[in-house]
């Protein structure tokens, strides 16, 4: 009898109110479960394909308002441009949003021509790398490391060798314009320090803009091994410099160029006044003896204006 009324007997209150505490409990955290995975991935569906398309107007003096009523299409809408081209234009997100995108998409491997210096975490991890990886090879360059050549690259520890060989082909670095550089971007040169660097620069102005790399070497101590050293590095590219005016410059100007002395530059001007144009080349100063072998193929390597 005692046993049949402990069946009948009905559950506590705090037993009944325990017991849907923890079904709401358990229905919140499922929902809040769904609303952070809903969240992410809008995070990363904004990313990827934005509800916005933002329209890049490169003159907008010269934009045209084309608004057309009878026509709803963005074709005719006031953000159409002269020239009809839209362009997708990235909107800053926060540091939060970029992180739970980045941690969240799925890693594609991609390969596509980057520079490992310029690279951003994003295309880094295109490429294949981690988030971790990535974001290592960022530290790396923020503290001012930077990767000279192909094989610099593959020497990052987070850089595996498999993933080198599949990305040597595309690892695209800009060589030095010898040109253009200041002193603080030949210093990043290997073997090239303060001293070196000044006299880079000022030996360019004395010839009025390098022609070809080896130019380097008529720098006071700057020897083979320190040309070898960084040849595959830089390059002699365009300049703001005009041709050397071999035949148009007068004896003093003629004389201040590092391969031209006083006594070829009045050989010059003296040839120049007594040959036909038509006869006025390099070739002709060394067959005629106004300047030897070695500086007649210095000169001829050098940019010079038209005769």
């Amino acid at each position: 009898m005692k046993n049949l009324q402990n069946k009948n007997r009905r559950p506590s209150a705090s037993f009944v109110v325990g017991s849907v505490a923890l079904v709401f409990l358990i229905i919140g955290y499922q929902a809040a479960l769904f609303i952070h995975k809903a969240s992410v991935l809008r995070i990363v569906a904004n990313h990827d394909h934005p509800d916005t398309v933002f329209v890049r107007d490169p003159s907008p003096s010269d934009a045209v308002l084309d608004v057309s009523p009878a026509d709803s299409s963005f074709e005719s809408s006031p953000f159409r441009l002269p020239s009809g081209k839209v362009v997708r234009s990235e909107y800053a997100h926060s540091d939060e949003a970029v992180k739970v995108r980045r941690a969240a998409s799925q890693r594609k491997y991609e390969n596509f021509k980057f520079n490992p210096n310029t690279a951003t975490v994003d295309d880094l991890m295109r490429l294949g790398f981690s988030l971790k990886q990535a974001e290592s090879i960022d530290s790396y360059r923020k503290k001012g490391g930077r990767f000279r050549r192909p094989s610099d690259f593959a020497r990052s520890y987070v850089v595996e060798d498999s993933v080198f060989r599949r990305l040597e082909p595309f690892i695209d670095i800009p060589r030095l314009n010898i040109n253009t550089a200041d002193s603080a971007a030949f210093e990043t040169l290997p073997g090239i320090g303060k001293f070196f660097a000044s006299k880079m620069v000022s030996y360019r102005e004395e010839l009025g803009g390098y022609s070809y790399p080896e130019q380097l070497m008529d720098i006071w101590h700057f020897d083979q091994e320190k040309f070898d050293g960084l040849k595959d590095l830089v390059v002699a590219g365009p300049s703001e410099y005009e041709p050397f005016g071999l035949w148009s410059l007068d004896e003093k100007a003629l004389a201040r160029h590092p391969y031209i002395d006083r006594y070829a530059a009045h050989a010059i001007v003296i040839f120049r006044e007594n040959t036909p144009r038509s006869e006025w080349s390099v070739q002709e100063l060394v067959r005629a003896g106004v300047i030897d072998e070695a500086v007649g193929e210095r000169l001829s390597r050098c940019v010079l204006a038209s005769p």
